[in-house]
């Protein structure tokens, strides 16, 4: 998809700054967010035809209250949820099996941190075909 948009959603600077560069310089036009409040703001802004997500940002649930809340409203559900984490290397516990379930992690993909470029770029490009 040519100059897709793409919402990335991260409390840490050098993750989201690593991610754009990469993104940007692949032709995706990123806009940036660092919590949920200012992510359900740039939706309604921007509409965004993928997000990618931390699920640990201000607090322990802040990414899947996001997802949640995003995939529950009519207007954002079809927009695809990449999400990634480092919580595996953190504190143990592996998420990645639970994504696509509509109840607990609503997303379409998951990831863990640290994401290398062309894994990025491979998943960002499948989520974006898929919808």
């Amino acid at each position: 998809m040519d100059s897709a948009r793409i919402l990335i959603v991260d409390d840490d600077p050098d993750i989201t700054e690593a991610m754009k560069v990469v993104l940007e310089s692949n032709g995706y036009r990123v806009d940036s967010a660092t919590d949920s409040e200012q992510a359900m703001e740039l939706v309604k802004s921007t509409k965004p035809d993928l997000i990618i997500m931390d699920v640990i940002m201000n607090t322990l649930r802040e990414g899947f209250l996001l997802s949640r809340q995003l995939k529950d409203n009519p207007r954002y559900k079809h927009i695809p949820i990449l999400m990634i984490s480092a919580a595996k290397e953190k504190i143990g516990i592996d998420f990645k099996p639970a994504a696509g379930d509509e109840q607990w992690l609503p997303v379409e993909d998951f990831l863990d941190k640290p994401v290398m470029p062309d894994v990025l770029l491979e998943k960002v490009s499948s989520l974006l075909q898929e919808s």
